[in-house]
């Protein structure tokens, strides 16, 4: 807490001091109504005091050597955030003789005050408290509210003309200490304060006179290397004079040139684009009746098309369905064939086997009949004999019937079967005969919608080239326009070669008449010059030479 109220009461004391500061020199230079130089005491106690506020609160960097604590870090970014700045930057931080960021920053202010843009860059500095975080504690003079009000403060020292040399001070070993009996003065001195106003105004006016004296002569010096320099430049300038005029007659000819190519160009792109938007919305137009025609055509095809393949669909399924009857059928018939076969060969075999039961009893039959005729049986058993033989021709007879009749009926059977299967045959020749047809139909349909294709794909190949014909005539406006563009960009650039001439042509005759002038007068000396050659007036304190 007491090291903030300290902070608190460092700040209000700088503030206090930055406002008297601020007052008294705006009073002190408005009273005296000239340009103030680097040695008037108001303003060496103004960048005093302005110099400890910026050094209050900054934070000390530490280096293997030894601590820095300078105000040169923050004042180097406003060279960031104000691009105005970067001349009077540079100038002060490249200003020979300057070896320390303290003596770079009051170079700094000085500059900036003579520019009459000091409060605008440390107003810009105080708006980014985020960067002046990096450089200064909390509760420091530029961190709080006090910071702001000095920024506001300097604007009022725009009104003062500063005229400060820079050069050959030693602004690195300068110690600011602030002499507070500017601003603690005794009431009863207020009598001598216009003496010494005027006599500090006239030792101000030698001080002055003798600065000018100086400055002049440089400016005498450096206007003699300007006129060696610009006598030989003049020469140079008179060659590219020449070398320009000739460059400007061959770009008129060719300026002419492009112009007539151009007309020409125009032209034919003019009729290029009519003949191209006739021969496009001829071609549109047919293309729409024959898009047009082609869609209803291909709607009733495609209507037909479904139409045709339902109905055929049906009757192929209609057809499958009886093919599948059939071959159930065909399957039933051979089944029933081939257990009749079996059938008639099972009877053939019974057939055999009666026969060869038939045979063996007519051979016992005979055995029996001789052996009995040999052992002279009784009559009883002869007749048993003949009654058996009766029977048994009789068995035969009606098993020879039968064996006729089942012959005949399975004859009969076969004969039917063999005319099933052939009528079946000639059955599945019909349906392979109508589905060949079918499949010549679905395909001659195919082809048919095979060529609809072919004729839909030559259509959109018509469209995309139409398409391709307005891409083409897109582009012949855009060179048309680049071409025009072109043409103007010369003429621009023909008029303002034009007027570089002329304004260098104005250039040379105003260094002829500054070098006549100068050759013909010299300067005069100080005490010589007693009034003003312009208006005859006698010099004075008020009128002073410049």
């Amino acid at each position: 807490v007491a090291v903030k109220d300290h902070m608190a009461v460092e700040r209000s004391n700088l503030f206090s001091m930055m406002k008297l500061s601020i007052k008294g020199l705006i009073q002190s230079s408005l009273s005296l109504g000239r340009t103030l130089d680097s040695d008037y005491p108001p303003l060496q106690q103004f960048f005093v005091v302005l110099e400890q506020c910026l050094k209050h609160g900054l934070k000390v960097k530490k280096s293997f050597i030894n601590q820095n604590k300078s105000i040169w870090g923050p004042l180097e970014l406003v060279q960031k955030l104000c691009p105005d700045s970067t001349d009077i930057t540079t100038s002060a931080r490249d200003l020979p003789g300057l070896k320390t960021g303290l003596g770079r920053a009051r170079a700094w202010l000085h500059l900036a005050l003579m520019q009459k843009k000091l409060s605008d860059y440390l107003k810009a500095l105080l708006d980014r408290r985020d960067i002046l975080g990096e450089f200064y504690d909390p509760g420091a003079l530029m961190m709080e509210e006090e910071g702001t009000v000095i920024g506001g403060m300097l604007v009022g020292l725009n009104v003062i003309d500063a005229n400060l040399c820079i050069k050959g001070e030693d602004l690195d070993s300068q110690v600011g200490v602030i002499d507070f009996s500017l601003y603690l003065k005794d009431p009863m001195t207020t009598e001598t304060t216009k003496d010494d106003a005027k006599l500090t105004a006239i030792l101000d006016q030698k001080h002055y006179i003798e600065e000018l004296n100086r400055h002049l002569s440089c400016t005498v010096t450096d206007l003699q290397a300007k006129m060696d320099s610009i006598e030989k430049t003049n020469s140079k300038l008179i060659e590219e004079l020449t070398a320009a005029t000739d460059r400007i007659n061959s770009l008129r000819e060719e300026q002419e040139t492009l112009r007539h190519e151009n007309e020409t160009i125009v032209q034919s792109n003019q009729k290029k684009e009519e003949a191209t938007l006739e021969d496009s919305a001829v071609e549109l137009e047919t293309y729409r009746q024959t898009r047009q025609g082609l869609d209803e055509m291909y709607s009733v095809v495609w209507k037909q098309y479904q139409e045709e393949k339902r109905i055929r669909q049906v009757e192929l399924e209609l057809q499958v369905g009886l093919k599948q009857e059939m071959e159930m059928a065909m399957r039933l018939l051979e089944k029933d064939t081939h257990e009749k076969q079996e059938t008639l060969q099972a009877l053939r075999q019974q057939l055999d086997q009666v026969k060869t039961l038939n045979l063996q009893m007519f051979h016992k039959t005979q055995v029996t009949h001789t052996d009995r005729n040999t052992q002279t049986h009784t009559s009883s058993s002869k007749h048993e004999t003949h009654t058996y033989s009766l029977t048994y021709a009789r068995d035969r007879r009606q098993s020879d019937q039968t064996e006729r009749d089942m012959r005949t009926e399975l004859e009969g059977r076969v004969d039917s079967l063999q005319k099933q299967l052939s009528d079946l045959d000639t059955l599945r020749l019909g349906l392979e005969s109508d589905l060949r047809s079918e499949k010549e139909q679905r395909q001659a349909i195919q082809r048919a919608l095979q060529r609809e294709q072919d004729n839909s794909t030559e259509l959109r190949t018509q469209l995309q080239q139409i398409q391709g014909l307005h891409t083409e005539l897109q582009d012949v406006r855009q060179e048309k326009k680049q071409l025009q563009q072109t043409c103007q960009d010369q003429e621009t650039a023909l008029q303002e070669m034009g007027l570089h001439l002329s304004q260098s042509k104005l250039k040379m005759e105003d260094f002829k008449e500054v070098n006549k002038a100068l050759k013909g007068q010299a300067w005069l000396k100080d005490d010589e010059a007693t009034q003003c050659k312009h208006c005859q007036k006698e010099f004075s304190i008020a009128r002073r030479k410049n």
